[in-house]
């Protein structure tokens, strides 16, 4: 033991010598841990949400019985089956506005609800008594009552203009529902002795076969593993690990490039070691004891770091999971000890992958083996050959994924190959491009300055190798936000057609305010429209009532229709289909059908047209708003569109909100709506914008450790050119000009990556993540813009080195001679 504390004593005595160094060790564990971690903390929390939405009061996690082709069913069935022996408990759910907000309603049956339907919250003999005698109770979690704007007691009215019982928060609840007694729920959503689905318990006994009951008018529904919503959010989490991932591999760059340099320097204190009596055994024990112990403390501050990444990024991450898929994420951050566990883990890992190269050198080290400080740059023309192999083999696995994967990781399948292909064949395409230099230089020192960048391509190539990356993703991601951008926004002007938007309390306020508006000379026409939410072939889809007025027919958003299209819609046996949904469902135009479960029976619609409908994690029918209340004739009719001349708006805001006491969030101009809506989409990538300014900022730090790594071993190369003649600044310019060189160098080709990078997200994972294809668009001012930034990162990241170069003193590159390196 005493032998083994003298060699670590002996081993951590360089570090003391090389503070740099250790710095950048441990920045580049800290920076692979922290954002790695940091990722992981928001994807624990955002499913951890999701598995407390999915088994609130049954959800997904329950089995249940619904009806195969309809929204609802009698409760009748639910009698027969309780009567039959099935422990079975009642739910109906729909949708309420209050305040002009769209939330989740869901009615139980307490007495009769199954212990083990996840987080349904237990009452009590006092509460259950509460919550079932009038005027009940109505339960919801303290982020809705705040989004509601309303306390806690109050019993605010819905659209329909029934009142809710009194709110009562429930700690155990998600967000965006209410929970009132089923009773309550069918006077509320005006659906009398009827039931969404039947939540199954644990059975006693034996009960009667199902079919026997109920024929076959109810389906049994196992409980999933995975929800919808997991599914809808998949791209998103997987797109966030992406990014720590890479993140995580750049940080281990700066790991290998320091542990690297600091293997070459220890050799001869190693092979001291080795001949004072220190068995190979015990020296390498002892490296990776020293390496694992600054894993830990790494870890430790990366934990913390990624907490204050995670805790910075949740709101954005939330905005976005809201925005994209309706998923409610709590803003605080609640951590399980496996996170923490798992961060220190991965910094240890990551450590000993990074070192495996020093790790392997150490053990087949010979005893009187000699320092070599550039021992990196030998067999470098067999290395880029095997690379350059290894590369084509990764590019024919994205061809393959490409060609034959029909999944979502299949298409990061193909990202994934694609960038380490490309990252992999990097240096034998730089070889190439200063091998042509070299060939055009005139005179000696220009034909140095290319064979000398080649030589040290070795040495610089895992931090040109991240700079490629963190470019490419930068580029990609770029160009797909601001293609996804200008395309929203052109949406947006197709979608929000009318000058003012109103959304009434109820039907009632609706009628008054269209009554009130017909009077009105400043408006040109009023639209009403609709929302209806149902399910088509076990998808939830919501059917979109349009008006029928010029205006939508020249800016609705249609990407595909059939002939006189509009006219046809007007009768009411024909509809447009979103995009996506017209993926999931395998609907074309042209002659496809789609039904829909309606009240009074099936709704048979012929498709003709497909529209863009970006953000909409539902899918969605436009049909004219007529038929739409005609077959769902429970559909508020609370939402009003309206044109006025430009001039008129204002003033007829202050007198809608005057007459009807309407706040802003019930009425509206278009300029408003638009600008929320981008604020919100904005917000949305915000999350993106933030790591890739992270990546490119970790990238720079690799490309700095490479160079500081590099530095002690240059003197060799640089000593005789300032024997020569040549002065230390001008040295200096050179060697600043060669690190800009291969930088710009790696930038370009980082631009047609990043580009196919654009390319495999919007027409492939955007594909099959959300369902639409966004039009793809190359923006030349961006490009330029980030290769300067590429270029000032390594700028910034060369200044150092170059500057010690530049104020060397002269006995130090003397020495050079002398040691006869």
């Amino acid at each position: 033991m005493r032998r083994a504390l003298w060699v670590l004593a002996v081993l951590l005595s360089h570090w003391r010598r090389h503070r740099m160094q250790f710095a950048t060790l441990l920045i580049g564990l800290i920076a692979a841990t922290a954002l790695w971690s940091g990722v992981q903390a928001i994807n624990q929390q955002a499913r951890n949400a999701y598995d407390r939405a999915a088994a609130t009061f049954g959800g997904v996690r329950t089995p249940m019985l619904v009806a195969p082709n309809a929204a609802t069913f009698p409760q009748d069935l639910f009698v027969r089956l309780r009567r039959a022996g099935w422990p079975v408990s009642p739910v109906l759910e729909g949708r309420v506005q209050i305040n002009g907000r769209s939330v989740r309603l869901l009615g139980i049956e307490p007495v009769t609800l199954p212990v083990d339907v996840g987080n349904a919250p237990r009452l009590g003999a006092a509460d259950l008594t509460s919550f079932v005698a009038p005027p009940g109770r109505t339960l919801v979690a303290k982020e809705t009552l705040n989004d509601l704007q309303e306390q806690e007691g109050a019993a605010p009215p819905i659209s329909s203009g029934a009142t809710l019982p009194p709110l009562h928060v429930q700690p155990q609840l998600v967000p965006d529902v209410l929970v009132v007694d089923i009773g309550v729920a069918q006077k509320l959503l005006n659906k009398p002795d009827q039931v969404s689905r039947l939540l199954i318990g644990k059975p006693k006994g034996k009960p009667a076969p199902l079919a026997s009951v109920v024929g076959d008018r109810l389906q049994r529904v196992e409980p999933n593993a995975e929800t919808e919503l997991e599914r809808l959010t998949d791209s998103f989490h997987l797109n966030l690990t992406a990014f720590g991932l890479l993140s995580f591999f750049v940080g281990l760059f700066i790991v290998n490039s320091a542990v690297g340099l600091a293997f070459e320097q220890r050799l001869p204190m190693l092979r001291t070691l080795r001949a004072c009596g220190a068995s190979a055994r015990l020296v390498n024990t002892v490296l990776v004891i020293e390496l694992v112990a600054l894993a830990l403390v790494a870890g430790l501050i990366g934990l913390v770091c990624g907490y204050f990444i995670a805790a910075a990024l949740l709101p954005d991450v939330a905005a976005s999971l809201r925005g994209l898929y309706g998923a409610q994420i709590p803003g605080q951050l609640s951590l399980q000890p496996e996170w923490w566990l798992a961060g220190i883990g991965i910094s240890v890992a990551g450590a000993l992958v990074a070192a495996a190269t020093s790790l392997i050198k150490a053990i087949r080290m010979p005893v009187l083996a000699t320092a070599q400080p550039y021992a990196w740059q030998q067999r470098q023309r067999r290395w880029l050959i095997l690379q350059s192999i290894a590369a084509c083999m990764v590019f024919a696995v994205a061809l393959l994924l490409l060609h034959y994967g029909e999944s979502l990781i299949a298409g990061f399948g193909v990202l994934a190959a694609l960038m380490l292909g490309a990252a992999l064949i990097l240096p034998a395409f730089l070889d190439i491009i200063l091998l042509i230099g070299q060939r055009a230089a005139r005179g000696p020192l220009s034909l140095w300055f290319w064979a000398d960048s080649r030589q040290q391509l070795s040495g610089l190539s895992l931090a040109l190798m991240a700079l490629l990356l963190a470019l490419a993703v930068n580029v990609g991601v770029s160009t797909m936000v601001e293609t996804f951008s200008r395309t929203f926004v052109g949406w947006l002007n197709g979608r929000l057609a009318a000058d003012v938007y109103i959304s009434a309390s109820d039907n009632a306020q609706g009628v008054a305010i269209r009554n009130w508006l017909k009077e009105r000379s400043e408006v040109q026409a009023i639209l009403s429209g609709g929302r209806a939410e149902t399910q088509v072939q076990g998808q939830p889809v919501e059917l979109f009532g349009l008006p029928d007025h010029a205006l939508y027919r020249e800016r609705w958003p249609l990407l595909e229709t059939a002939p006189r299209a509009w006219t046809q819609l007007v009768p009411g046996n024909a509809a447009f289909i979103s995009e996506q949904l017209s993926r999931r469902l395998n609907v074309r135009v042209g002659g496809d059908v789609v039904e829909v479960p309606a009240p009074g029976g099936t709704w048979e619609l012929d498709i003709v047209g497909i529209y863009a409908d970006y953000g909409n994690p539902k899918g969605q029918l436009a049909v004219n708003v007529a038929a739409l209340i005609r077959h769902f004739p429970q559909t508020p009719q609370t939402r009003i569109g309206l044109i006025v001349a430009r001039d008129k708006i204002p003033d007829l805001i202050a007198a809608l909100q005057k007459r009807f006491a309407l706040d802003d969030r019930s009425v509206a101009d278009q300029a408003t709506v638009k600008a929320e809506s981008i604020r919100i989409f904005n917000r949305t990538f915000a999350v993106t914008s933030a790591l890739n300014a992270f990546t490119l900022g970790v990238a720079g730090i690799a490309l700095l450790t490479s160079l500081l790594t590099l530095a002690n071993s240059r003197l060799p190369q640089l000593a005789p050119l300032w024997a020569i003649g040549i002065t230390r600044p001008r040295l200096a310019a050179i060697e600043l000009t060669k690190t800009l060189s291969v930088a710009l160098f790696t930038s370009l080709l980082a631009v047609p990556l990043g580009l196919l990078v654009a390319w495999c997200l919007i027409a492939i994972v955007n594909v099959k993540a959300f369902g639409w294809r966004l039009p793809f668009h190359v923006f030349p001012l961006q490009l330029v813009e980030l290769v300067a930034v590429a270029l000032v990162a390594s700028l910034l990241a060369a200044l150092l080195p170059v500057a010690r170069l530049a104020r060397m003193q002269p006995a130090n590159l003397v020495k050079v001679f002398a040691n006869e390196r």
